[in-house]
């Protein structure tokens, strides 16, 4: 998986990764902190508890990634969706400013929720003069 990520890990780090996942696995084997975890969240919490997050700081890297993973790809999942959603055959021609900012109001639509109508008018209103008010 860390050859996956070469922005994350240098060369040199991959190979000493190889050398700290042996010794960390022995190591995991024989502590009875890990013997009954349920998942990779309880593997990094306990980590961290024992600090070998500390002592194993390339393997725990590469479990931050791992727990990451199931978002980004989620997200970006999301994000396609909303653009198929969006750019119907109608929109096919709009710029890609106004697809990106239409995308961010699908997409933060919880957070617009929260903001009220008259504040967005009001600040389209300041922007530039306008021959009617809004």
């Amino acid at each position: 998986m860390s050859h996956l990520y070469p922005c994350d890990f240098t060369p040199v780090e991959l190979e000493i990764l190889d050398n700290q996942l042996e010794t960390y696995i022995m190591d995991m084997q024989s502590d009875p902190h890990f013997s009954l975890l349920k998942d990779l969240g309880h593997l990094a919490e306990t980590m961290i508890q024992n600090k070998k997050d500390v002592l194993y700081p390339l393997v725990f890297r590469l479990l931050k990634l791992a727990l990451v993973l199931p978002v980004a790809t989620a997200g970006v999942e999301r994000v396609f969706s909303a653009m198929a959603i969006i750019k119907t055959r109608l929109r096919n021609r709009i710029g890609d400013q106004w697809m990106n900012d239409t995308l961010l109001a699908y997409i933060e639509k919880e957070i617009l929720d929260c903001i009220e109508n008259d504040v967005i008018v009001n600040l389209f209103q300041n922007m530039k003069s306008r021959r009617y008010k809004l």
